[in-house]
Protein backbone atom coordinates (compact mmCIF):
# COMPACT_ATOMS: atom_id res chain seq x y z
CA UNK A 1 0.00 0.00 0.00
CA UNK A 2 2.15 2.83 -1.30
CA UNK A 3 0.82 5.95 -2.98
CA UNK A 4 3.29 8.27 -4.70
CA UNK A 5 0.75 11.09 -4.73
CA UNK A 6 0.14 10.82 -1.02
CA UNK A 7 3.87 10.63 -0.37
CA UNK A 8 4.38 13.75 -2.50
CA UNK A 9 2.24 15.70 -0.03
CA UNK A 10 5.04 15.31 2.55
CA UNK A 11 7.56 17.20 0.39
CA UNK A 12 6.42 20.56 1.71
CA UNK A 13 6.99 19.23 5.24
CA UNK A 14 10.26 17.35 4.74
CA UNK A 15 11.83 18.71 7.94
CA UNK A 16 8.89 17.64 10.10
CA UNK A 17 8.64 14.27 8.37
CA UNK A 18 12.38 13.67 8.79
CA UNK A 19 12.18 14.65 12.46
CA UNK A 20 9.36 12.18 13.03
CA UNK A 21 11.41 9.37 11.49
CA UNK A 22 14.56 10.45 13.35
CA UNK A 23 12.85 10.50 16.75
CA UNK A 24 11.30 7.10 16.00
CA UNK A 25 14.71 5.69 15.06
CA UNK A 26 16.26 7.35 18.11
CA UNK A 27 13.69 5.62 20.32
CA UNK A 28 14.68 2.28 18.73
CA UNK A 29 18.40 3.00 19.18
CA UNK A 30 17.82 3.89 22.83
CA UNK A 31 15.89 0.63 23.24
CA UNK A 32 19.00 -1.21 22.00
CA UNK A 33 21.18 0.78 24.38
CA UNK A 34 18.76 0.05 27.23
CA UNK A 35 19.01 -3.67 26.43
CA UNK A 36 22.80 -3.47 26.52
CA UNK A 37 22.82 -1.74 29.91
CA UNK A 38 20.28 -4.22 31.27
CA UNK A 39 22.32 -7.20 30.04
CA UNK A 40 25.46 -5.75 31.57
CA UNK A 41 23.64 -5.02 34.84
CA UNK A 42 22.35 -8.60 35.16
CA UNK A 43 25.74 -9.98 34.22
CA UNK A 44 27.54 -7.81 36.78
CA UNK A 45 25.09 -8.59 39.59
CA UNK A 46 24.56 -12.34 39.11
CA UNK A 47 27.82 -13.50 37.53
CA UNK A 48 30.36 -10.89 38.61
CA UNK A 49 28.71 -10.54 42.07
CA UNK A 50 29.10 -6.79 42.15
CA UNK A 51 27.33 -4.70 44.81
CA UNK A 52 24.99 -1.74 44.34
CA UNK A 53 27.76 0.65 45.30
CA UNK A 54 29.82 -0.70 42.42
CA UNK A 55 26.91 -0.01 40.01
CA UNK A 56 26.50 3.67 40.89
CA UNK A 57 27.47 4.75 37.35
CA UNK A 58 25.46 2.09 35.49
CA UNK A 59 22.09 2.56 37.19
CA UNK A 60 21.81 6.35 36.53
CA UNK A 61 22.81 5.74 32.91
CA UNK A 62 20.11 3.09 32.54
CA UNK A 63 17.54 5.45 34.07
CA UNK A 64 18.65 8.30 31.76
CA UNK A 65 18.31 6.05 28.71
CA UNK A 66 14.79 5.04 29.77
CA UNK A 67 13.78 8.69 30.22
CA UNK A 68 15.31 9.69 26.88
CA UNK A 69 13.52 6.77 25.20
CA UNK A 70 10.15 8.01 26.54
CA UNK A 71 10.93 11.56 25.37
CA UNK A 72 11.92 10.31 21.90
CA UNK A 73 8.69 8.28 21.65
CA UNK A 74 6.64 11.35 22.61
CA UNK A 75 8.45 13.60 20.11
CA UNK A 76 8.09 11.01 17.34
CA UNK A 77 4.35 10.76 17.91
CA UNK A 78 3.92 14.53 18.30
CA UNK A 79 5.79 15.45 15.11
CA UNK A 80 3.94 12.73 13.16
CA UNK A 81 0.56 14.01 14.38
CA UNK A 82 1.46 17.60 13.52
CA UNK A 83 2.59 16.48 10.07
CA UNK A 84 -0.73 14.68 9.56
CA UNK A 85 -2.75 17.69 10.73
CA UNK A 86 -0.97 20.11 8.38
CA UNK A 87 -1.18 17.79 5.37
CA UNK A 88 -4.87 17.04 5.93
CA UNK A 89 -5.68 20.73 6.44
CA UNK A 90 -3.85 21.67 3.25
CA UNK A 91 -5.47 18.87 1.25
CA UNK A 92 -8.95 19.75 2.52
CA UNK A 93 -8.37 23.40 1.57
CA UNK A 94 -7.22 22.35 -1.92
CA UNK A 95 -10.29 20.14 -2.29
CA UNK A 96 -12.73 22.86 -1.23
CA UNK A 97 -11.06 25.41 -3.51
CA UNK A 98 -11.26 22.92 -6.37
CA UNK A 99 -14.97 22.28 -5.80
CA UNK A 100 -15.54 26.05 -5.65
CA UNK A 101 -13.70 26.55 -8.93
CA UNK A 102 -15.61 23.71 -10.58
CA UNK A 103 -18.80 25.51 -9.57
CA UNK A 104 -22.41 24.44 -9.12
CA UNK A 105 -22.60 22.67 -12.49
CA UNK A 106 -20.16 20.03 -11.25
CA UNK A 107 -21.54 19.97 -7.71
CA UNK A 108 -25.09 19.60 -9.01
CA UNK A 109 -24.12 16.43 -10.88
CA UNK A 110 -22.66 14.85 -7.73
CA UNK A 111 -24.30 13.62 -4.53
CA UNK A 112 -23.91 16.21 -1.79
CA UNK A 113 -23.55 13.64 0.97
CA UNK A 114 -20.78 11.81 -0.88
CA UNK A 115 -18.79 15.00 -1.51
CA UNK A 116 -19.27 16.08 2.12
CA UNK A 117 -18.05 12.72 3.36
CA UNK A 118 -14.99 12.89 1.10
CA UNK A 119 -14.10 16.38 2.32
CA UNK A 120 -14.66 15.53 5.99
CA UNK A 121 -14.40 11.84 6.93
CA UNK A 122 -12.46 10.85 3.82
CA UNK A 123 -9.60 13.27 4.38
CA UNK A 124 -9.78 12.68 8.14
CA UNK A 125 -9.14 8.97 7.54
CA UNK A 126 -5.74 9.90 6.06
CA UNK A 127 -4.55 10.61 9.60
CA UNK A 128 -3.46 7.00 10.18
CA UNK A 129 -1.59 6.96 6.86
CA UNK A 130 0.53 10.02 7.60
CA UNK A 131 0.89 9.81 11.38
CA UNK A 132 1.33 6.03 11.65
CA UNK A 133 1.90 4.10 8.42
CA UNK A 134 4.51 6.26 6.65
CA UNK A 135 6.72 6.78 9.74
CA UNK A 136 6.42 3.07 10.59
CA UNK A 137 7.38 2.17 7.01
CA UNK A 138 10.68 3.98 7.49
CA UNK A 139 11.22 2.56 10.98
CA UNK A 140 10.53 -1.02 9.86
CA UNK A 141 13.57 -0.69 7.61
CA UNK A 142 15.93 1.44 9.71
CA UNK A 143 15.60 -0.17 13.16
CA UNK A 144 16.05 -3.84 12.05
CA UNK A 145 19.05 -2.79 9.94
CA UNK A 146 20.56 -1.02 12.95
CA UNK A 147 20.07 -4.14 15.08
CA UNK A 148 21.62 -6.33 12.36
CA UNK A 149 24.70 -4.11 12.19
CA UNK A 150 25.16 -4.63 15.93
CA UNK A 151 24.30 -8.34 16.04
CA UNK A 152 26.47 -9.60 13.15
CA UNK A 153 29.79 -8.68 14.84
CA UNK A 154 28.56 -10.22 18.11
CA UNK A 155 26.97 -13.44 16.80
CA UNK A 156 26.95 -14.37 13.11
CA UNK A 157 24.47 -17.24 13.52
CA UNK A 158 21.80 -15.06 15.14
CA UNK A 159 22.29 -12.46 12.42
CA UNK A 160 21.64 -15.11 9.78
CA UNK A 161 18.50 -16.26 11.63
CA UNK A 162 17.27 -12.63 11.68
CA UNK A 163 17.90 -12.23 7.96
CA UNK A 164 16.12 -15.48 7.08
CA UNK A 165 13.04 -14.99 9.30
CA UNK A 166 12.44 -11.25 8.93
CA UNK A 167 11.06 -11.38 5.32
CA UNK A 168 8.32 -13.80 6.42
CA UNK A 169 6.45 -11.04 8.26
CA UNK A 170 6.12 -8.56 5.33
CA UNK A 171 5.43 -11.50 2.96
CA UNK A 172 2.38 -12.65 4.94
CA UNK A 173 1.39 -9.03 5.55
CA UNK A 174 1.23 -8.45 1.79
CA UNK A 175 -0.62 -11.70 1.13
CA UNK A 176 -3.29 -10.97 3.72
CA UNK A 177 -3.28 -7.25 2.93
CA UNK A 178 -4.33 -7.77 -0.68
CA UNK A 179 -7.56 -9.39 0.40
CA UNK A 180 -8.02 -6.78 3.12
CA UNK A 181 -7.50 -3.98 0.59
CA UNK A 182 -10.38 -5.29 -1.53
CA UNK A 183 -12.64 -5.40 1.52
CA UNK A 184 -11.58 -1.93 2.63
CA UNK A 185 -12.43 -0.56 -0.82
CA UNK A 186 -15.89 -2.11 -0.51
CA UNK A 187 -16.22 -0.71 3.00
CA UNK A 188 -15.42 2.84 1.89
CA UNK A 189 -17.76 2.53 -1.11
CA UNK A 190 -20.54 1.33 1.18
CA UNK A 191 -19.92 4.20 3.58
CA UNK A 192 -20.06 6.70 0.70
CA UNK A 193 -23.39 5.26 -0.45
CA UNK A 194 -24.79 5.38 3.07
CA UNK A 195 -23.67 8.98 3.63
CA UNK A 196 -24.98 10.20 0.28
CA UNK A 197 -28.35 8.48 0.65
CA UNK A 198 -28.81 9.58 4.26
CA UNK A 199 -28.06 13.20 3.32
CA UNK A 200 -30.48 13.04 0.38
CA UNK A 201 -33.20 11.69 2.68
CA UNK A 202 -32.61 14.48 5.21
CA UNK A 203 -32.87 17.13 2.50
CA UNK A 204 -36.12 15.67 1.17
CA UNK A 205 -37.61 14.63 4.51
CA UNK A 206 -40.52 17.07 4.29
CA UNK A 207 -41.49 15.79 0.84
CA UNK A 208 -41.15 12.18 1.97
CA UNK A 209 -43.44 12.82 4.95
CA UNK A 210 -46.04 14.50 2.74
CA UNK A 211 -46.16 11.52 0.39
CA UNK A 212 -45.93 8.95 3.19
CA UNK A 213 -42.63 7.50 1.98
CA UNK A 214 -40.48 8.21 5.05
CA UNK A 215 -40.88 4.68 6.51
CA UNK A 216 -39.79 3.15 3.21
CA UNK A 217 -36.63 5.22 3.27
CA UNK A 218 -36.01 4.11 6.84
CA UNK A 219 -35.98 0.53 5.55
CA UNK A 220 -33.58 1.49 2.73
CA UNK A 221 -31.19 3.20 5.15
CA UNK A 222 -31.38 0.17 7.44
CA UNK A 223 -30.51 -2.11 4.52
CA UNK A 224 -27.51 0.01 3.47
CA UNK A 225 -26.39 0.21 7.11
CA UNK A 226 -26.49 -3.58 7.37
CA UNK A 227 -24.35 -3.86 4.24
CA UNK A 228 -21.85 -1.43 5.72
CA UNK A 229 -21.85 -3.33 9.05
CA UNK A 230 -21.25 -6.65 7.31
CA UNK A 231 -18.31 -5.44 5.24
CA UNK A 232 -16.85 -3.64 8.28
CA UNK A 233 -16.95 -6.88 10.28
CA UNK A 234 -15.17 -8.65 7.41
CA UNK A 235 -12.47 -5.97 7.44
CA UNK A 236 -12.05 -6.38 11.20
CA UNK A 237 -11.88 -10.17 10.79
CA UNK A 238 -9.05 -9.84 8.27
CA UNK A 239 -7.29 -7.33 10.52
CA UNK A 240 -7.43 -9.68 13.50
CA UNK A 241 -6.27 -12.64 11.39
CA UNK A 242 -3.39 -10.54 10.09
CA UNK A 243 -2.45 -9.49 13.61
CA UNK A 244 -2.55 -13.12 14.79
CA UNK A 245 -0.41 -14.31 11.88
CA UNK A 246 2.22 -11.59 12.36
CA UNK A 247 2.36 -12.14 16.12
CA UNK A 248 2.72 -15.89 15.59
CA UNK A 249 5.54 -15.46 13.08
CA UNK A 250 7.37 -13.00 15.33
CA UNK A 251 6.96 -15.28 18.34
CA UNK A 252 8.20 -18.35 16.46
CA UNK A 253 11.16 -16.41 15.05
CA UNK A 254 12.07 -15.14 18.52
CA UNK A 255 11.74 -18.69 19.85
CA UNK A 256 14.20 -19.95 17.21
CA UNK A 257 16.70 -17.31 18.31
CA UNK A 258 16.14 -18.23 21.97
CA UNK A 259 16.66 -21.96 21.28
CA UNK A 260 19.86 -21.59 19.28
CA UNK A 261 21.32 -19.18 21.85
CA UNK A 262 20.16 -21.32 24.77
CA UNK A 263 21.83 -24.44 23.36
CA UNK A 264 25.12 -22.65 22.91
CA UNK A 265 24.93 -21.24 26.42
CA UNK A 266 24.24 -24.72 27.71
CA UNK A 267 27.43 -26.04 26.07
CA UNK A 268 29.44 -22.93 27.06
CA UNK A 269 29.98 -21.86 23.45
CA UNK A 270 28.71 -18.32 24.05
CA UNK A 271 29.17 -15.80 26.83
CA UNK A 272 26.18 -14.81 28.94
CA UNK A 273 26.19 -11.01 28.47
CA UNK A 274 26.06 -10.92 24.64
CA UNK A 275 23.63 -13.85 24.65
CA UNK A 276 21.29 -12.12 27.09
CA UNK A 277 21.61 -8.85 25.13
CA UNK A 278 20.56 -10.57 21.90
CA UNK A 279 17.65 -12.30 23.62
CA UNK A 280 16.39 -8.92 24.90
CA UNK A 281 16.60 -7.18 21.52
CA UNK A 282 15.28 -10.13 19.47
CA UNK A 283 11.61 -9.13 20.03
CA UNK A 284 12.59 -5.53 19.24
CA UNK A 285 13.99 -6.68 15.90
CA UNK A 286 10.58 -8.03 14.83
CA UNK A 287 8.50 -5.39 16.60
CA UNK A 288 8.73 -2.67 13.86
CA UNK A 289 7.71 -5.24 11.23
CA UNK A 290 4.72 -6.37 13.31
CA UNK A 291 3.71 -2.77 13.84
CA UNK A 292 3.93 -2.12 10.09
CA UNK A 293 1.34 -4.84 9.53
CA UNK A 294 -1.03 -3.21 12.01
CA UNK A 295 -0.46 0.30 10.61
CA UNK A 296 -1.01 -1.07 7.12
CA UNK A 297 -4.64 -1.87 7.91
CA UNK A 298 -5.08 1.43 9.77
CA UNK A 299 -3.92 3.48 6.77
CA UNK A 300 -5.71 1.47 4.07
CA UNK A 301 -9.02 3.33 4.49
CA UNK A 302 -7.23 6.63 3.96
CA UNK A 303 -5.68 5.41 0.71
CA UNK A 304 -9.11 4.39 -0.62
CA UNK A 305 -10.51 7.79 0.38
CA UNK A 306 -7.62 9.49 -1.41
CA UNK A 307 -8.68 7.86 -4.69
CA UNK A 308 -11.91 9.85 -4.59
CA UNK A 309 -10.04 13.01 -3.58
CA UNK A 310 -7.74 12.67 -6.60
CA UNK A 311 -10.75 12.12 -8.87
CA UNK A 312 -12.13 15.50 -7.81
CA UNK A 313 -8.77 17.30 -7.92
CA UNK A 314 -8.12 15.95 -11.43
CA UNK A 315 -11.40 17.28 -12.83
CA UNK A 316 -10.74 19.73 -15.71
CA UNK A 317 -11.43 23.35 -14.84
CA UNK A 318 -12.63 26.25 -16.99
CA UNK A 319 -9.71 28.23 -18.45
CA UNK A 320 -8.30 30.79 -15.98
CA UNK A 321 -9.32 34.41 -16.17
CA UNK A 322 -6.86 37.15 -17.17
CA UNK A 323 -4.55 38.12 -14.34
CA UNK A 324 -5.08 41.83 -14.79
CA UNK A 325 -8.39 43.61 -14.48
CA UNK A 326 -8.01 45.03 -18.00
CA UNK A 327 -11.75 45.41 -18.65
CA UNK A 328 -12.77 46.97 -15.33
CA UNK A 329 -14.11 50.07 -17.12
CA UNK A 330 -16.32 48.13 -19.55
CA UNK A 331 -19.27 47.56 -17.23
CA UNK A 332 -22.57 47.30 -19.11
CA UNK A 333 -24.19 50.68 -19.62
CA UNK A 334 -26.65 52.36 -21.94
CA UNK A 335 -26.54 50.69 -25.34
CA UNK A 336 -24.69 47.59 -24.09
CA UNK A 337 -25.62 44.17 -25.45
CA UNK A 338 -24.74 40.65 -24.38
CA UNK A 339 -24.63 38.30 -27.35
CA UNK A 340 -24.74 34.50 -27.29
CA UNK A 341 -23.52 33.56 -30.76
CA UNK A 342 -23.85 30.00 -32.03
CA UNK A 343 -23.35 28.63 -28.50
CA UNK A 344 -23.19 24.86 -27.99
CA UNK A 345 -22.91 23.17 -24.62
CA UNK A 346 -23.03 19.50 -23.55
CA UNK A 347 -23.14 18.31 -19.95
CA UNK A 348 -20.45 15.63 -19.51
CA UNK A 349 -22.07 12.20 -19.43
CA UNK A 350 -25.58 13.58 -20.05
CA UNK A 351 -26.15 13.76 -23.79
CA UNK A 352 -29.86 14.51 -23.38
CA UNK A 353 -29.06 17.87 -21.74
CA UNK A 354 -27.44 20.19 -24.22
CA UNK A 355 -27.64 23.51 -26.03
CA UNK A 356 -27.35 23.61 -29.79
CA UNK A 357 -26.66 26.68 -31.88
CA UNK A 358 -28.06 29.21 -29.38
CA UNK A 359 -28.22 32.80 -30.64
CA UNK A 360 -29.61 35.22 -28.07
CA UNK A 361 -29.42 39.03 -27.77
CA UNK A 362 -29.75 40.58 -24.30
CA UNK A 363 -30.10 44.37 -24.48
CA UNK A 364 -29.54 47.03 -21.84
CA UNK A 365 -32.82 48.65 -20.82
CA UNK A 366 -34.92 45.61 -21.72
CA UNK A 367 -36.42 42.63 -19.86
CA UNK A 368 -35.68 39.40 -21.73
CA UNK A 369 -37.58 36.25 -20.77
CA UNK A 370 -36.56 32.63 -21.41
CA UNK A 371 -39.50 30.23 -21.79
CA UNK A 372 -39.50 26.50 -22.44
CA UNK A 373 -40.04 23.01 -21.16
CA UNK A 374 -38.12 21.61 -18.24
CA UNK A 375 -34.70 20.61 -19.57
CA UNK A 376 -34.94 22.85 -22.62
CA UNK A 377 -31.78 24.79 -21.62
CA UNK A 378 -32.97 27.85 -19.68
CA UNK A 379 -30.90 27.17 -16.55
CA UNK A 380 -27.94 26.17 -18.70
CA UNK A 381 -27.96 29.61 -20.32
CA UNK A 382 -27.91 31.13 -16.82
CA UNK A 383 -24.94 28.90 -15.91
CA UNK A 384 -23.12 30.12 -19.00
CA UNK A 385 -23.90 33.76 -18.20
CA UNK A 386 -22.74 33.25 -14.61
CA UNK A 387 -19.63 31.52 -16.00
CA UNK A 388 -20.23 28.39 -13.99
CA UNK A 389 -19.72 26.63 -17.33
CA UNK A 390 -17.96 27.40 -20.59
CA UNK A 391 -19.49 26.86 -24.07
CA UNK A 392 -18.10 23.88 -25.97
CA UNK A 393 -18.28 26.01 -29.11
CA UNK A 394 -19.54 29.48 -29.89
CA UNK A 395 -18.89 32.70 -28.01
CA UNK A 396 -20.55 35.05 -25.52
CA UNK A 397 -19.80 38.74 -26.00
CA UNK A 398 -20.36 41.89 -24.00
CA UNK A 399 -20.61 44.32 -26.89
CA UNK A 400 -17.47 43.32 -28.84
CA UNK A 401 -15.57 41.81 -25.88
CA UNK A 402 -15.60 38.04 -25.21
CA UNK A 403 -16.69 37.66 -21.60
CA UNK A 404 -14.05 34.99 -20.99
CA UNK A 405 -11.43 37.73 -21.46
CA UNK A 406 -12.91 39.58 -18.48
CA UNK A 407 -11.74 38.41 -15.02
CA UNK A 408 -14.47 36.19 -13.62
CA UNK A 409 -14.52 38.08 -10.29
CA UNK A 410 -15.08 41.34 -12.13
CA UNK A 411 -17.76 39.82 -14.34
CA UNK A 412 -19.70 38.44 -11.39
CA UNK A 413 -19.53 41.80 -9.62
CA UNK A 414 -21.66 43.08 -12.50
CA UNK A 415 -24.33 40.39 -11.92
CA UNK A 416 -27.10 40.04 -9.36
CA UNK A 417 -28.69 36.59 -9.41
CA UNK A 418 -31.85 35.28 -7.74
CA UNK A 419 -32.33 31.50 -8.06
CA UNK A 420 -35.69 29.82 -7.80
CA UNK A 421 -34.71 28.41 -4.39
CA UNK A 422 -32.61 31.19 -2.84
CA UNK A 423 -30.00 30.48 -0.18
CA UNK A 424 -30.46 32.34 3.09
CA UNK A 425 -28.12 32.15 6.06
CA UNK A 426 -28.70 32.02 9.78
CA UNK A 427 -28.80 35.62 10.96
CA UNK A 428 -30.98 38.68 10.79
CA UNK A 429 -32.81 39.99 7.73
CA UNK A 430 -30.36 42.88 7.66
CA UNK A 431 -27.33 40.57 7.72
CA UNK A 432 -28.74 38.54 4.84
CA UNK A 433 -29.31 41.72 2.84
CA UNK A 434 -25.83 43.08 3.52
CA UNK A 435 -24.25 40.07 1.82
CA UNK A 436 -24.98 41.94 -1.39
CA UNK A 437 -23.42 45.24 -0.31
CA UNK A 438 -21.84 45.48 3.17
CA UNK A 439 -21.55 49.27 2.81
CA UNK A 440 -25.24 49.87 1.94
CA UNK A 441 -26.99 52.66 3.81
CA UNK A 442 -30.28 52.33 5.67
CA UNK A 443 -32.00 54.26 2.90
CA UNK A 444 -30.64 51.93 0.20
CA UNK A 445 -31.82 48.89 2.16
CA UNK A 446 -35.28 50.43 2.55
CA UNK A 447 -35.58 51.14 -1.20
CA UNK A 448 -34.51 47.59 -2.09
CA UNK A 449 -37.04 46.14 0.34
CA UNK A 450 -39.76 48.40 -1.00
CA UNK A 451 -39.08 47.36 -4.61
CA UNK A 452 -39.21 43.67 -3.68
CA UNK A 453 -42.41 44.00 -1.62
CA UNK A 454 -40.56 42.99 1.56
CA UNK A 455 -40.88 46.29 3.45
CA UNK A 456 -44.46 45.79 4.78
CA UNK A 457 -43.49 42.38 6.13
CA UNK A 458 -40.42 43.82 7.89
CA UNK A 459 -42.48 46.62 9.42
CA UNK A 460 -44.93 44.06 10.82
CA UNK A 461 -42.20 42.24 12.78
CA UNK A 462 -41.51 43.15 16.45
CA UNK A 463 -37.74 43.25 15.83
CA UNK A 464 -38.07 44.63 12.32
CA UNK A 465 -35.03 44.19 10.11
CA UNK A 466 -33.08 42.61 13.00
CA UNK A 467 -35.40 39.57 13.04
CA UNK A 468 -33.52 36.25 12.79
CA UNK A 469 -34.58 34.27 9.71
CA UNK A 470 -33.15 30.88 10.81
CA UNK A 471 -31.00 28.40 8.91
CA UNK A 472 -31.87 28.54 5.18
CA UNK A 473 -34.68 30.95 6.03
CA UNK A 474 -36.54 28.28 8.00
CA UNK A 475 -38.63 30.91 9.82
CA UNK A 476 -39.87 32.46 6.58
CA UNK A 477 -42.51 31.31 4.14
CA UNK A 478 -41.54 30.61 0.54
CA UNK A 479 -42.82 34.00 -0.62
CA UNK A 480 -41.03 35.87 2.19
CA UNK A 481 -37.75 34.12 1.43
CA UNK A 482 -38.20 34.91 -2.26
CA UNK A 483 -38.79 38.60 -1.54
CA UNK A 484 -35.75 38.72 0.74
CA UNK A 485 -33.59 37.25 -2.01
CA UNK A 486 -35.00 39.76 -4.51
CA UNK A 487 -34.30 42.62 -2.11
CA UNK A 488 -30.73 41.40 -1.77
CA UNK A 489 -30.32 41.38 -5.56
CA UNK A 490 -31.86 44.85 -5.87
CA UNK A 491 -29.53 46.13 -3.14
CA UNK A 492 -26.47 45.01 -5.09
CA UNK A 493 -27.64 47.28 -7.92
CA UNK A 494 -25.59 45.40 -10.51
CA UNK A 495 -25.95 46.26 -14.21
CA UNK A 496 -26.97 42.67 -15.04
CA UNK A 497 -29.93 41.10 -13.23
CA UNK A 498 -30.70 37.37 -13.61
CA UNK A 499 -34.00 36.15 -12.17
CA UNK A 500 -35.09 32.51 -12.11
CA UNK A 501 -38.90 32.68 -11.87
CA UNK A 502 -38.90 35.60 -9.40
CA UNK A 503 -42.66 35.43 -8.79
CA UNK A 504 -43.03 31.68 -8.20
CA UNK A 505 -43.94 32.07 -4.50
CA UNK A 506 -45.76 35.40 -4.67
CA UNK A 507 -49.46 36.16 -4.64
CA UNK A 508 -50.99 37.98 -7.66
CA UNK A 509 -50.76 41.46 -6.10
CA UNK A 510 -47.12 41.07 -5.07
CA UNK A 511 -46.36 39.58 -8.47
CA UNK A 512 -47.85 42.63 -10.17
CA UNK A 513 -45.89 44.98 -7.89
CA UNK A 514 -42.68 43.05 -8.50
CA UNK A 515 -43.22 43.09 -12.27
CA UNK A 516 -43.63 46.85 -12.13
CA UNK A 517 -40.42 47.23 -10.07
CA UNK A 518 -38.43 45.03 -12.43
CA UNK A 519 -39.71 46.95 -15.47
CA UNK A 520 -38.67 50.19 -13.79
CA UNK A 521 -35.18 48.93 -12.90
CA UNK A 522 -34.70 47.39 -16.35
CA UNK A 523 -34.32 50.89 -17.77
CA UNK A 524 -30.80 50.90 -16.29
CA UNK A 525 -29.93 47.21 -16.47
CA UNK A 526 -29.78 44.10 -18.59
CA UNK A 527 -32.57 41.97 -17.07
CA UNK A 528 -32.95 38.30 -17.96
CA UNK A 529 -35.55 36.09 -16.34
CA UNK A 530 -36.68 32.50 -16.61
CA UNK A 531 -40.46 32.62 -16.89
CA UNK A 532 -42.70 29.75 -15.86
CA UNK A 533 -45.95 31.74 -15.72
CA UNK A 534 -47.88 33.55 -18.44
CA UNK A 535 -47.98 36.85 -16.54
CA UNK A 536 -44.22 36.90 -16.02
CA UNK A 537 -43.53 36.09 -19.66
CA UNK A 538 -46.00 38.67 -21.02
CA UNK A 539 -44.35 41.40 -18.91
CA UNK A 540 -41.04 40.98 -20.78
CA UNK A 541 -39.93 43.13 -23.70
CA UNK A 542 -38.54 40.16 -25.61
CA UNK A 543 -39.10 36.43 -25.25
CA UNK A 544 -36.94 33.49 -26.37
CA UNK A 545 -38.77 30.16 -26.49
CA UNK A 546 -36.45 27.19 -26.03
CA UNK A 547 -37.21 23.65 -27.15
CA UNK A 548 -34.79 20.74 -26.81
CA UNK A 549 -31.78 23.01 -26.39
CA UNK A 550 -32.59 25.27 -29.33
CA UNK A 551 -34.32 28.62 -29.81
CA UNK A 552 -37.57 27.73 -31.55
CA UNK A 553 -39.18 31.22 -31.39
CA UNK A 554 -38.26 34.73 -30.33
CA UNK A 555 -39.81 38.16 -30.45
CA UNK A 556 -42.02 40.48 -28.44
CA UNK A 557 -45.02 39.05 -26.52
CA UNK A 558 -47.41 40.45 -29.12
CA UNK A 559 -45.45 38.92 -32.00
CA UNK A 560 -45.24 35.52 -30.34
CA UNK A 561 -48.92 35.45 -29.45
CA UNK A 562 -49.70 35.76 -33.14
CA UNK A 563 -47.43 32.84 -34.06
CA UNK A 564 -48.37 29.16 -33.76
CA UNK A 565 -46.10 27.22 -31.46
CA UNK A 566 -45.20 26.62 -27.82
CA UNK A 567 -45.75 30.17 -26.65
CA UNK A 568 -49.18 30.41 -28.26
CA UNK A 569 -50.11 27.12 -26.54
CA UNK A 570 -48.97 28.52 -23.22
CA UNK A 571 -50.93 31.75 -23.57
CA UNK A 572 -54.06 30.00 -24.82
CA UNK A 573 -54.01 27.76 -21.75
CA UNK A 574 -53.73 24.51 -23.69
CA UNK A 575 -52.06 21.63 -21.78
CA UNK A 576 -48.48 22.53 -22.27
CA UNK A 577 -45.20 21.43 -20.86
CA UNK A 578 -43.85 24.74 -22.01
CA UNK A 579 -44.49 26.19 -18.65
CA UNK A 580 -42.53 23.46 -16.87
Amino acid sequence: MFSKRLLSLTRAYRARFSLSIFFGWLGGALTILQAWFLAKLVNDVFLEHRTISQLDALLPMLLAVMVLKAVAAFLAEYTANQLSIEIRSGLRERLMQKITRLGPVYAGAERTGEISMTALDGIESLDAYFSQYLPQLALSASIPVTILLLVFPIDLLTGVVFVLTAPLIPFFMIMIGRYGETLTTRQYSSLSTLSAHFFDVLQGLTTLKVFGRSKKQTEVISEISDQYREVTMKVLRVTFISSLALELLATLSTAIVAVEIGLRLLYARMEFQPAFFILIIAPEFYFPLRQLGLKFHAGMTGVNAAVRVWEILDQPEPPPSPEKDIHATLAPSSGSVIWLKDVHYDYPGRESFQLRSINVELRYGMVTALVGKTGSGKSTIFNLLLRFAQPNTGIILLNDTPIDSIPVEQWRRWIAYVPQNPTLYYGSIKENLLFADPSASTRQIEIACQNSGLLPFIQSLPNGIETIVGERGSRLSGGQAQRLALARAFLKDAPILLLDEPSSNLDPQLEADLTSSVKQMAKQKIVVLIAHSVKTALAADRIYVLDQGQVSQFGSPAELRAMPGLFAQLVSGQPSEASG
